[in-house]
């Protein structure tokens, strides 16, 4: 009975131990995301102007999305349904990079850009929008399968 015991448990440690060395082998995947087409708010000719009015998403997928001010007014970008359904990795804004649990909104009072590094963790459709220009135009929706 010790004996099967013995090589029971020894058999059980080694498959811990392959499915453990193929996860690992498998790497962090937030370390390599895919890079999302920029979110442009405003141009020279359009200060209401939105570049993408829709992203579509993988939940468990790593994503890097560039948000990226004219300037040409100032813009309140909010996702609060979106911000509270990811894992937030980091903000890059600057020489700056933000490690933060989440986000309420990003607020450019002039030209500028933030990256913004996330996973996904829930399916679903969330709006963002720059606050208080949404009649403008300056509303989109990030679907999440």
């Amino acid at each position: 009975m010790t004996i099967l015991k013995t090589v029971g448990l020894a058999g059980l440690a080694a498959v811990m131990g392959v499915s453990s060395t193929i996860a690992a082998a498998q790497g962090d995947l937030t370390r390599r995301p895919t890079k999302l087409p920029d979110l442009v708010l405003g141009t020279e000719d359009n200060r209401y102007h939105l570049s993408h009015k829709e992203y579509q998403l993988e939940t468990g997928k790593s994503y890097k999305l560039k948000v990226i001010s004219s300037g040409q007014t100032e813009y309140a970008v909010k996702a609060p349904g979106f911000f509270n359904s990811i894992f937030l990795r980091k903000v890059e804004a600057g020489d700056m990079e933000i490690k933060a649990v989440s986000l309420t909104e990003l607020e450019f009072e002039q030209e500028g850009e933030a990256e913004i590094y996330f996973v996904p963790i829930k399916p679903g459709k969330f709006e963002f929008f720059a606050e208080g220009l949404e009649a403008k135009g300056m509303a989109g929706v990030f679907n999440i399968e």
